[in-house]
C-alpha cells in the first residue's frame, strides 16, 4: 500500500511548510550533516553522479558544491522560496544549474531523460513517496542510476513507536515525515536496489530502473 493513503495533508501543505521555514532551513538542517557521518556519506554517494543529472527536491542547494565536475545538473523543487536560496547558492559557487518549480510526483520531463537522478533527505517530504520514486524510475535512462540518501522509520519496536508519536509535531514545525518505510517504497516503485548501506535510521541507496 502506498504511504499516500496514510498521509496527513497533500503536497500543497508540505510545500507551504517548506516555504515558511526556507530562511531558517539550513540552520535547522546543518546539525544533521554532522550526526552519524551524514555529510561524509552525502559526498560519497554524489561522487557517483554523472552525465545529465536531475536532483529531485534540490531545496536550498545543499548538494550543489558536492557534485563532480562535468555533471549537467537540473534541480527541481515545489518550494519557490527554497529554490530562491538554491539559485543564490549556485551563483555564489559558480555552479551552472537549471532550476525549475516542479513536483516530484509529476516530473515535467520525458521518460529516459537523465543518466542520474538524485534525492537526499527528500522522500520524507513528498506526499506520495511511491509516486515520486516511480517518476524517478520513469525519467532515468535504462542504464542510469537513482541515488538516494534517506532517513527511515527505526526498526526497533520502541523507537518505531516513538517516531510514530512525534511525527505530527515534526511535520507541523519543519515539514518532513521522519517515519517513512523507504526501502519498502523503493520496492513498489519499479526500481531495483543494486547497493544498499544501512546505519541506524539512514539508508544510502543506489538503484536502477526495473
Amino acid at each position: 500500500m502506498s504511504e499516500a493513503t496514510t498521509r496527513t495533508g497533500g503536497q500543497a501543505d508540505v510545500t507551504a511548510r517548506y516555504d515558511r521555514v526556507a530562511r531558517f532551513y539550513d540552520l535547522i538542517d546543518r546539525p544533521m550533516d554532522r550526526l552519524g557521518g551524514v555529510d561524509r556519506r552525502r559526498h560519497r554517494l554524489l561522487a557517483r553522479a554523472h552525465g545529465a543529472t536531475l536532483e529531485v527536491g534540490v531545496g536550498t542547494g545543499r548538494n550543489l558544491g558536492v557534485y563532480p565536475s562535468g555533471v549537467d545538473l537540473t534541480g527541481i523543487d515545489t518550494s519557490v522560496r527554497m529554490l530562491a536560496r538554491a539559485r543564490n547558492r549556485a551563483e555564489h559557487l559558480g555552479v551552472p544549474v537549471r532550476f525549475e518549480v516542479a513536483d516530484a510526483q509529476r516530473l515535467p520531463f520525458n521518460g529516459a531523460t537523465f543518466d542520474t537522478v538524485v534525492a537526499t533527505c527528500m522522500f520524507c517530504s513528498v506526499a506520495d513517496p511511491v509516486a515520486g520514486l516511480r517518476e524517478a524510475a520513469r525519467v532515468v535512462r535504462a542504464d542510469g542510476q537513482v541515488l538516494l540518501l534517506e532517513h527511515v522509520r527505526p526498526r526497533t519496536l520502541l523507537l518505531g513507536w516513538l517516531f510514530d508519536r512525534i511525527i505530527p509535531i515534526v511535520r507541523r514545525l519543519i515539514g518532513p515525515n521522519i517515519n517513512r518505510r523507504t526501502e519498502d517504497n523503493i520496492a513498489q516503485a519499479n526500481l531495483d536496489v543494486v547497493e544498499l548501506r544501512r546505519w541506524g535510521i539512514w539508508r544510502e541507496v543506489v538503484a536502477r530502473p526495473r
